[in-house]
């Protein structure tokens, strides 16, 4: 309940346990914190051994701290926590911030000292943010658990850290630059309140107009989809994955304790909620800062306005590669940029008013250029220069951004002489980068926000066949199998109604003519062994049987040679099935995500799938328009609507097999991995058939 969560941003009274006089201890810092920055709630140190801390009583114990105190911040040795939660619990207090460290991230017994710990709390019906972690910031109430130096100014950014020293190093980075946030919320180690928890509290408070996240492993993956498919359409969503490769993940794991699951669920999951992701930490404030300060732009077209035309061939190029293009200054327009600006200034766009530019230069150019109806971002560049007022130009700025309701981004490309612009800027809500090509990936963002606000409402696919457990029904091995080859598979897909190619398994060469004779020659032979799932690689196929005699020798043959390159192996038969006429072969599967639960893959097909890598994935439950993007965001997408004159494909039978395994999934989670490669698609109205099929189970 996000209400639940209130008390640690907007709290009546803090109880810090464990304040200590000691200036150089976290706690002192946190009473520090609270004094300084503006709370006007009660502030209460308990500490047995002390009297005053910063002009303040210091309370014995937190039984005798007065009324009204509902949040209580812990920064005591991991091995008091269990009593001092349960005298939060016997005080009253719902929300507790456990600063200390020593937890899951140490290992095994820190792991079983947070359920001990969380056994407390939901015994009181207590929120806990932590452990190992440095507490909450809510700039408008003043509300300051952590020992980060400094405070940002009030402003529209809610930021959600699963790291506490990213959030002090932000703090730091931006603290002089006057970007304003709402919230920050370090995590730590989640042992209760999660990304998402506070993520839907920020969806309700009206001063987050944009979320940022900085997150290591989320903890419930479908809660958090459901979650950001719904905010995402309010407020944009911008998201930063620690822990890509194998390296980070380790990192990952050894800091907070969170498991990294695979990355390309990430992305894909992500962009299914209308999730905004960055890849550094620049881009993830510069993003929210310009999407919590501007509007988006109506369309893509962009005026640049410089003093260095270098500079504006880089802002042209980042603004080109990331989807929006430079606009068409009319005429007119150029015209009377000419009446006022250096005779040898240039016109049409970029707008290049040379070195030695005025703030009177960029007033009248970025005014006419904001009356344009083929312009709907503004972006000025400043190269400072001996001759040019820096402070004067960052005015003429602020005052066109106070003039238009047209995107304005803006581009200082210096440090040394221009941090006081640099403030005013962000002090008036507009947002300045220092490097010309930053502005493209910002107004990818914008778009990529505007088109999440033009979906439809999330509708979940319904399934096409009668719901069906099949494990039960099919008899599987429980425990001592995992792996199961096309055989089995093809019975699971039956039950789902998707269409096998004609045949069966044959344990001897007669059975295997009397197969051949009942689906028609020409056939294929597949062999079906218990360690070979992966039967091309193997050697374990022999196509285009085109009679009798020619399937004795195959069959025989066959069978020598895997006896024969696999000793040992136990082969329970060969399929035998008709030999399918040919179409576009893709491949169409289910994974479950350690993270986000079962996940449908689909793209091109066939023995070079792993090489050529056009797949793309989907976080179930689907959407149609889910699955549409699934399949029109590959080259096999592509290839089924048809190529250079090829006839279209039967797009919808695809679509169909996609809903079935989204359901499958769903209604049998036993069932790990589940694949068909290939699925061989016909003409549209012809509809598609397995060609190939492998499963995996769950321990």
């Amino acid at each position: 309940m996000t209400s639940s969560i209130e008390p640690f941003f907007k709290a009546k009274g803090v109880a810090i346990l464990g304040a200590s006089t000691n200036p150089k201890k976290l706690s002192y810092g946190v009473v520090e914190n609270l004094i300084t920055y503006g709370f006007t709630g009660g502030i209460y140190p308990v500490n047995p051994n002390a009297n005053e801390l910063l002009g303040l009583k210091v309370y014995p114990q937190l039984a005798e701290v007065p009324d009204p105190v509902d949040l209580a911040v812990v920064v005591l040795p991991s091995n008091l926590i269990l009593d001092m939660l349960e005298a939060c619990g016997q005080r009253g207090i719902k929300a507790v911030v456990i600063i200390t460290g020593g937890f899951k991230e140490v290992g095994e017994s820190g792991a079983r000292l947070e359920e001990e710990a969380m056994k407390i709390a939901r015994h009181y019906g207590m929120r806990i943010i932590g452990p190992n972690c440095v507490g909450t910031m809510d700039m408008n109430t003043g509300v300051n658990t952590t020992f980060i130096k400094g405070m940002p100014v009030p402003g529209p950014i809610g930021f959600i850290s699963q790291s506490g020293a990213i959030c002090g190093g932000v703090v730091d980075l931006i603290i002089d630059t006057h970007i304003g946030f709402s919230h920050f919320a370090s995590l730590g180690n989640e042992m209760d309140v999660n990304e998402t928890d506070v993520m839907e509290y920020m969806e309700h408070d009206p001063n987050v107009k944009v979320i940022a996240m900085y997150i290591e492993g989320i903890t419930n993956g479908p809660r958090f989809l459901e979650a950001a498919r719904r905010i995402s359409r309010k407020k944009p969503i911008v998201f930063l994955k620690a822990g890509r490769n194998d390296a980070g993940a380790k990192a990952v794991s050894s800091h907070t304790g969170s498991l990294a699951g695979s990355y390309a669920a990430y992305q894909a999951a992500l962009a299914q909620a209308g999730v905004i992701e960055v890849d550094t930490i620049a881009e993830l404030f510069a993003i929210a800062w310009a999407l919590g300060t501007q509007q988006s732009p109506a369309r893509r077209n962009v005026a640049l306005a410089t003093n260095a035309g270098g500079a504006a061939a880089l802002a042209a190029d980042s603004i080109d590669k990331n989807g929006f293009k430079l606009a068409s200054i009319p005429v007119e327009v150029q015209k009377n940029l000419r009446t006022k600006l250096n005779p040898a200034a240039q016109v049409s766009n970029p707008v290049d008013m040379l070195g030695s530019v005025s703030p009177d230069d960029y007033r009248w150019s970025l005014s006419n250029l904001a009356e344009a109806e083929t312009v709907d971002v503004l972006v000025p560049i400043l190269v400072p220069q001996a001759l040019v007022d820096t402070k004067g130009v960052a005015q003429a700025w602020i005052d066109i951004s106070k003039s238009t309701n047209k995107t304005l981004l803006t581009c200082l490309m210096g440090q040394h002489s221009t941090s006081e612009a640099v403030r005013m800027l962000n002090e008036n809500g507009v947002p300045v980068y220092v490097y010309p090509d930053q502005v493209g990936p910002v107004l990818k963002a914008f778009q990529v926000f505007k088109d999440v606000q033009e979906r439809d409402e999330f509708r979940e696919v319904t399934c096409p066949v009668k719901p069906r457990t099949l494990l039960d029904d099919l008899q599987l091995s429980k425990g001592q199998r995992l792996a199961f080859g096309e055989f089995e598979t093809r019975e699971v897909l039956e039950a789902y109604a998707i269409a096998n190619v004609p045949g069966g398994m044959a344990k001897s060469n007669g059975e295997a003519l009397k197969i051949a004779d009942e689906v028609g020659y020409p056939v294929v032979i597949k062999i079906v062994a218990e360690s070979i799932l992966h039967k091309s690689d193997a050697g374990g196929i022999r196509l285009n049987i085109q009679n009798a005699e020619k399937l004795r020798i195959d069959y025989d043959e066959l069978i020598s040679h895997i006896e024969m390159n696999n000793p040992g192996v136990k082969i329970n038969g060969v399929m035998v099935e008709k030999m399918a006429e040919k179409g576009q072969e893709v491949i169409v599967g289910m994974r479950r995500d350690a993270t986000f639960g079962p996940m449908i893959l689909f793209g091109m097909g066939g023995t070079l799938v792993e090489l050529v890598k056009d797949v793309n994935l989907k976080a179930v439950p689907l959407s149609e328009a889910d699955i549409d993007d699934l399949i029109n965001q590959t080259m096999a997408g592509k290839l089924l609507k048809g190529f250079r004159g090829s006839l279209p494909a039967d797009i919808e039978a695809v679509k169909d097999v996609i809903r079935k395994l989204s359901c499958l999934s769903l209604q049998n989670p036993s069932i790990q991995e589940i694949e068909i490669n290939p699925l061989i698609v016909y003409q549209a109205g012809k509809g598609v058939v397995s060609l190939d099929s492998r499963m995996i189970l769950s321990l």
